[in-house]
């Protein structure tokens, strides 16, 4: 297909940060593939990225966290851009900006989100169909890509990402997001595992309220914590950090870390726990973050 790039016209949509609230780890398959079984709630905060009409496809790559970030074919963005051109024969490129908001290697699944977000971005700017929710695509560019495609409202993920179930009927929450900017590698962490085969996570009983909700998550767990710990111990200070916050009502870590969550009822008790935090560890990356909810714009 031919389109003839418009100069000037662009399109912006935000990557939210993927927020694991559990994630147990339940098997593992040939080829280092791991079985989880993890609750996803997505903050409204995240990367954003930009797309403008051009005959190459190009990234660039600004804000806080770009330093470390390729702009070259090893990021999912051009990944992501470059298997929807095959897909559907695109002819024209797009000139890319990922403004990263988010600390990269943090558990915040920030390139899945990237490569989800720029599939959605690129098939409206290109005028071609976006991949359905079942598409190889996702899969090809990593096990999470499927899982934040399917967002940003809460979702069930199983299998190696594959499997995913719409969570409705959560409570409303706010959470205050903490990396004692720490970088940890997924990999290392499963091999400092001690076990992979554990119990799956509890089904979510309907009807919580916001204290229900915390009771049954303090129940359930994130399998890749203690491993994480051993590889960046500041960890364990960011999660007693946020235990210590009278506001924060439940902890966990998300994804394979470094960054730690804290949920709590509103925005303004993320506000004022966030600032605790601030005070207490200056040199920390704190921010606080509503859960993405039907209607909210991003």
């Amino acid at each position: 297909m031919a389109i003839i790039p418009r100069p000037g016209d662009a399109l912006r949509l935000t990557a939210p940060a993927k927020i694991n609230l559990t994630l147990h780890v339940t098997g593992q398959r040939a080829g280092g593939y791991h079985d989880l079984d993890s609750l996803v709630v997505f903050a409204g905060l995240g990367d954003l990225l930009t797309a403008r009409p051009s005959t190459d496809l190009s990234l660039q790559v600004t804000g806080p966290f770009a330093m470390g970030v390729p702009n070259d074919g090893r990021n999912l963005v051009l990944q992501a851009a470059a298997a929807l051109q095959e897909k559907h024969g695109v002819r024209v490129g797009a000139a890319l900006n990922l403004d990263k908001a988010l600390p990269h290697a943090a558990g915040l699944g920030s390139g899945s989100s990237d490569a989800a977000t720029a599939l959605r971005l690129l098939a409206k700017l290109w005028d071609v169909p976006a991949p359905d929710p079942h598409d190889p695509i996702l899969a090809s560019l990593g096990a999470d890509v499927p899982a934040c495609y399917a967002g940003p409202l809460p979702i069930r993920m199983q299998g190696i990402g594959e499997r995913i179930t719409p969570m409705e009927g959560l409570p409303d929450f706010a959470m205050v997001l903490v990396n004692p900017k720490v970088e940890v590698p997924t990999g290392r962490v499963f091999e400092t595992m001690a076990a992979r085969n554990n119990p799956p996570m509890e089904d979510v009983p309907e009807g919580l309220d916001f204290e229900g909700f915390c009771d049954w998550l303090s129940r359930q767990r994130n399998d890749m914590t203690a491993a994480a710990q051993t590889i960046a111990p500041e960890i364990g200070r960011a999660l007693e950090t946020l235990r210590r916050q009278p506001l924060v009502k439940c902890v966990t870590m998300s994804g394979s870390g470094a960054t730690c969550v804290g949920l709590v009822k509103d925005m303004d008790h993320a506000r004022r726990a966030a600032r605790a935090v601030q005070v207490s560890e200056m040199g920390w990356w704190v921010a606080p973050a509503p859960r993405v909810k039907p209607g909210m714009p991003l």
